[in-house]
């Protein structure tokens, strides 16, 4: 069945204000899930987030970003303010929320004398109206003296037809949208994972040559799982930056188990994963956690091991990168699929190879072992190296097939399908030595080698 193409956007919509107003539960609401974290913890989103929009007229691209003016970590909030100056100038509409229960501000004001300055159409969001009697609150906010504004609550959903009304009116015209990219093919889904402040976002800048992520010495400033759509030659990615994920025992706060749940589900939800690791720690233990949650969501994988210019010898450098990578396919022996790439993030140098490894995993993934290869193959595997006897019985193999993959996906672990006597009888070592089998005839870099036992009654 053909897959149906999602609705191009004709716009982009920035959501600004202080913090804890409600942007993030008013991002939520028009992507119509779950995707920023909403907590009463001032400063929580840091990053640009983005999603499409499609409750409206026309579907449109909505941004959440940072608080503005916020008394989190003083070092972020210049960034912060960034961030959102960014989102405001590539944006058609800007949306300004302010709190109805909090009243009018002076950092409210503040930037309403900002957005005034702006040629960006701005609508002013008054948020936190859950209740009709709340609704004289509104005309606290009417000597910011805006053109459009609408009351509503975005915790409860009250007044959001209303908003995206406005919102419609502001986006461009279908003619001035029609130079947006197209939309005809999914983008690769690359999830950047790694332990917190192992250089995630400073890859992704690297990779776009902006500073769309935050970067901070602080470890656990990626709270969310931003995602930013890339193009390159042509081919569309959708780069995933996730919360650093550390040892349970060390959460600081219920921010950071949520943003750790988040970037777990971030690497069932992507295509190919690119684990990050801190070449001047090397490969500990959270680092292995984490390829272990990669291993168990049978994603595809690449390991990048940043901060070389750091650790870089002024001799023999070559030498000292190959034993290094041959190290850390030892330490992560369970991703020995994975292909290892030594990079700096901060000095760009390697970065552009990590593409290169990317294609070759796509490549990999087309491959298809050919169902007479494959049996003659794992046949002489089993005559070579006789499965072991449990009980009083020993695994054989009938047939042997490789399954076709999923069309929504483009890399995605490869899976065979072995017709057996009993699929209880191949253990795992049995197993991990008939995928080392199937490598020797084709090595599927990056790719998950699952086997899938099916019982096949024995001919009389």
């Amino acid at each position: 069945m053909q897959r149906k193409n999602a609705p191009e956007s004709v716009g982009k919509v920035a959501i600004v204000g202080r913090p804890n107003v409600g942007k993030s539960a008013l991002f939520n609401r028009l992507a119509g899930r779950n995707i920023a974290i909403v907590h009463d913890q001032p400063g929580i989103t840091r990053d640009r987030l983005a999603a499409p929009c499609v409750r409206g007229p026309r579907p449109f691209t909505v941004w959440d970003t940072g608080g503005i003016g916020g008394a989190g970590e003083v070092e972020l909030r210049t960034q912060v303010r960034g961030a959102a100056d960014a989102a405001m100038r590539e944006s058609d509409v800007i949306l300004f929320v302010v709190d109805a229960q909090d009243g009018l501000t002076p950092i409210d004001q503040e930037l309403a004398r900002i957005l005034r300055k702006s040629k960006t159409p701005v609508v002013l969001v008054i948020n936190k109206i859950d209740h009709p009697k709340h609704e004289d609150l509104e005309s606290d906010f009417a000597q910011l003296n805006f053109a459009s504004s609408v009351p509503l609550s975005a915790a409860h959903g009250r007044g959001i037809s209303g908003l995206l009304e406005i919102i419609d009116s502001l986006l461009p015209t279908s003619d001035a949208a029609s130079d947006q990219p197209s939309t005809e093919s999914r983008p690769l889904a690359l999830a950047v994972v790694g332990r917190p402040n192992a250089g995630k976002s400073s890859l992704i800048n690297s990779i776009l040559r902006d500073a769309r992520t935050i970067v901070s010495e602080l470890p656990g400033t990626t709270r969310d799982a931003v995602d930013i759509l890339y193009e390159r030659d042509g081919e569309q990615f959708l780069l995933i930056d996730t919360a650093g994920i550390r040892a349970r025992s060390k959460h600081s706060s219920s921010v950071e188990v949520f943003s750790v749940m988040r970037a777990e589900r971030t690497i069932r939800r992507a295509d190919l994963c690119v684990l990050v690791i801190d070449l001047t720690s090397g490969v500990t233990g959270q680092d292995k956690k984490i390829a272990g949650l990669i291993q168990k969501a049978e994603k595809p994988c690449l390991v990048v091991l940043n901060k070389w210019d750091l650790v870089k010898p002024k001799r023999a450098a070559k030498a000292e990168m190959e034993r290094i990578a041959s190290e850390t396919r030892e330490h992560l022996f369970f991703l020995d699929y994975a292909p290892v790439l030594i990079a700096s993030a901060l000095t760009g140098e390697n970065v552009e190879q990590l593409f290169r490894l990317i294609a070759d995993v796509r490549r990999a993934a087309r491959v298809r072992l050919g169902t007479g290869v494959l049996n003659r193959l794992l046949r002489a595997a089993f005559e070579e190296n006789p499965p072991p006897t449990i009980g009083t019985r020993r695994l054989k193999l009938f047939y042997a097939a490789q399954a076709r993959g999923d069309e929504e996906r483009t890399i995605e672990a490869l899976k065979f399908i072995l017709f057996v006597n009993q699929p209880k009888l191949l253990s795992e070592t049995y197993g991990r030595y008939l995928e080392g089998r199937i490598r020797v005839a084709e090595p599927y870099p990056g790719l998950p080698v699952l086997l899938n036992c099916r019982a096949r009654a024995e001919k009389m």
